[in-house]
């Protein structure tokens, strides 16, 4: 994986992809080793579950929308221009309470098993397929 230059346009994934996880859309941005950048929508009371990642800080600019975070066993919450750190070994979950929908820019470092992951749930729409998959990748769920 290497990083290559230039522009990649707004709605162009790395290789065409787009993922549908858990009725969001994941469009990966770029990915190398040590850092995995990826556009998210997120449709209203969508949410992403309790997970932790112990190998990866994971961080999330808003660019439309508000959304809620547990964050370890703080609430929090995000709008437009807001950077979210989640930092390696702290559970947390992803909320869009607003009624509309948000997108973001997520990104995680080192990438790890992530980029893997989501290639292997896109699509999926059974819960405990995913859960299942996500501890097989480094991001378990917990509660």
């Amino acid at each position: 994986m290497k990083i290559t230059s230039g522009v990649r346009p707004a709605n162009e994934g790395i290789e065409g992809k787009s993922w549908n996880i858990l009725g969001q859309t994941y469009v990966p941005k770029q990915v190398t080793e040590s850092s995995f950048t990826w556009h998210a929508t997120l449709p209203p009371d969508s949410f992403v579950p309790r997970h932790i990642h112990d190998t990866q800080d994971e961080f999330i600019y808003l660019i439309e929308g508000n959304l809620e975070f547990v964050i370890g066993a703080d609430e929090a919450k995000g709008g437009p221009g807001d950077l979210v750190s989640l930092p390696k070994g702290i559970p947390h979950s992803i909320h869009n309470r607003s009624g509309k929908t948000v997108k973001c820019v997520f990104w995680v470092s080192p990438t790890r098993m992530l980029y893997d992951y989501f290639g292997k749930i896109s699509g999926l729409t059974d819960p405990a397929e995913v859960e299942r998959l996500a501890g097989e990748h480094e991001v378990p769920f917990v509660k």
